[in-house]
């Protein structure tokens, strides 16, 4: 895919990006494939995808008590837990206000590990890495911010988010539904959203502007970003995902280079 080249102008150090189709096929891919670069954020899907694979497994429920008092699993994984960004502190009552959260993500890693009496890191290995074969990305730390990955491990991330094979399909479509419709809050490095929709430990694009996908993304278009450079976005409408990774910390290089390189992608892939 010609559009992949357009990394090569991105104001970074290293990037690598691939292009995965909704049967599994890579229609591109640029970069050392192969570089572990951190995720940041985007490590919070992958966390939340060993919680479904928890609950799948019966290890946790979905609206069961977690995190503060009045919070249950799924109010961690949409961040509507009330907790602060980053540190274990409430500043709302829980399903009120979507208020992106570290430190719900480090709540649901303690639930879950005190639940299956095995740590997050080894669970989630366990549970996602291991079966996707994964096997260099690692989680040592915060399953909000501490992962570290390669293009070549989320292209079978990205793959497996579009047809399901560790997850019943209806479990991944509930997480990628809006959790509490409505609800507005920050988008971090994107400022306030009106509404601010996310599903379970995804960001949905829905309406939202500004926003790091492209002006001709799907409403439907879920994913994460991480502040170190890094982002994975699905559009179902496309039937295709895009992962890309680099070792600058986002900023307005980002901002101003992610959209149109989407919208590139996006319109080679209807070509």
């Amino acid at each position: 895919m010609q559009s992949l080249a357009m990394i090569e102008n991105w104001p970074v150090p290293t990037a690598a990006a691939a292009v995965v189709r909704a049967d599994g096929t890579v229609s591109g891919s640029r970069g050392p494939a192969s570089h572990r670069f951190p995720l940041a954020s985007v490590t919070k899907p992958l966390a939340a995808y060993a919680v479904l694979v928890a609950y799948e497994e019966g290890a946790v429920e979905l609206d069961e008590p977690a995190g503060p008092e009045g919070s249950t699993v799924r109010h961690l994984l949409s961040h509507t837990s009330g907790l602060a960004y980053d540190e274990y502190r409430v500043t709302a009552p829980p399903g009120t206000r979507r208020l992106y959260s570290n430190a719900g993500f480090e709540a649901l890693g303690e639930h879950v590990a005190k639940v299956t009496d095995i740590p997050f890191g080894e669970y989630l290995r366990q549970a996602v890495l291991e079966p996707l074969g994964m096997v260099s990305t690692t989680l040592d730390g915060s399953p909000a911010r501490d992962g570290v990955s390669t293009v070549d491990d989320l292209v079978r991330f990205a793959a497996e988010l579009q047809a399901p094979r560790l997850l019943d399909p209806r479990t991944v479509l509930d997480a990628m539904t809006v959790d509490r419709p409505g609800l507005s809050g920050v988008l971090p490095g994107y400022g306030h959203q009106k509404p601010n929709d996310w599903g379970l430990g995804f960001e949905i694009r829905d309406s939202k502007s500004p926003h790091w996908t492209g002006g001709s993304s799907s409403p439907r278009t879920f994913g994460h970003f991480g502040q170190s450079g890094t982002f994975l976005w699905v559009d179902p409408d496309a039937g295709a995902a895009c992962v890309a990774l680099t070792d600058r910390d986002f900023g307005q290089w980002a901002v101003e280079a992610w959209p149109p390189f989407t919208d590139a992608v996006l319109s080679e892939l209807r070509s």
